[in-house]
């Protein structure tokens, strides 16, 4: 057998068993798929060594807290994200304000209702906070639908299938999703300039970017978000998902930034993506497993001791 036909059979194998998961996710119904996924990464990620990663990211980012906090947090993070897994099939399914059980809610619609009704470029800033995978679909029940970056699954196979699925949560609503990189950025910037919406994941470490302060550390942070608010001067919308339970998920969208203009642009861009940071670190803070905490967030020299 070639390597591209031993390539080939790979990928299909392993689609084959992503396919078998998503079914049996879908079986399950919303709240068990995720208590279910959310207690086998409970039990298997703190094992791995990526979860090294994480105990060093909080010694550097809340060294107040004990090796047992740490520790909780650790399996905290593994929870939601094996949640987070285990919802994907149900988002699309997911109602608002229900009474209890699997659904979802926002807080500060007004400010998505007022956009809808103004119109024009707007851009939304998150993080890999709660279930991310709800912003998406949430944000456009309110009549604001976004653009996103998109990286690409290694397997074309499983790529398709989590597009359909975030294409099926929004509704088969087309909206375009740029590749991460120089072409994605210009498709971006274009998008925008035309009165597109955009929403940006921007909490992990970008190694050209620039540099401002998380968690009171320096740490390389991708101002594109930020160069095209101040290009344009459109507005700027925070939000997270804040996780109320098994498939039970709080959008929470908190007022446009105000844009600094002090003529300096330089300055502006580094007071702007300050502020944007310190939007993501207060929100986790308020619930660190929440996070996720698995990547080197700050200079390289950091983690050499540990992790």
């Amino acid at each position: 057998m070639s390597n591209k036909a031993l390539t080939t059979a790979l990928m299909q194998a392993e689609a084959l068993l992503a396919s078998g998961l998503l079914k049996f996710l879908t079986w399950l119904g919303p709240s068990t798929a995720s208590n279910v996924a959310g207690g086998v990464c409970r039990f298997v990620g703190p094992k791995l060594p990526v979860s090294g990663v994480a105990y060093r990211n909080l010694e550097l980012a809340m060294p107040e807290l004990t090796p047992q906090q740490r520790r909780q947090i650790v399996h905290g993070v593994w929870e939601n994200l094996g949640r987070t897994v285990g919802e994907l099939p149900h988002i699309a399914a997911l109602q608002e304000n229900t009474s209890s059980g699997p659904g979802f809610e926002v807080q500060g619609a007004e400010y998505l209702e007022e956009q809808a009704r103004k119109g024009g470029s707007v851009l939304f800033v998150s993080g890999h906070i709660g279930n991310w995978e709800m912003l998406p679909p949430g944000v456009a029940r309110h009549g604001t639908p976004f653009a996103s970056f998109y990286r690409a699954a290694g397997n074309p196979l499983i790529d398709g299938m989590i597009r359909r699925l975030r294409d099926k949560a929004m509704g088969n609503t087309p909206v375009p999703l740029f590749a991460k990189g120089a072409r994605g950025a210009r498709e971006a910037l274009s998008y925008v300039s035309k009165g597109g919406r955009l929403g940006m994941l921007v909490d992990q470490k970008m190694n050209d970017g620039i540099e401002v302060s998380f968690f009171g550390r320096p740490a390389m942070t991708a101002p594109a978000l930020a160069a095209m608010a101040l290009r344009y001067r459109c507005p700027v919308i925070p939000g997270y998902v804040e996780r109320l339970g098994p498939a039970r998920l709080r959008i929470v969208v908190e007022p446009p930034l105000n844009l600094p203009d002090t003529g300096d642009r330089k300055q502006d861009l580094h007071t702007l993506a300050q502020m944007i940071n310190d939007r993501l670190e207060t929100w986790i803070r308020r619930k660190p497993e929440s996070w996720l905490w698995l990547h080197r967030r700050w200079p390289k020299e950091l983690y050499k001791r540990k992790a």
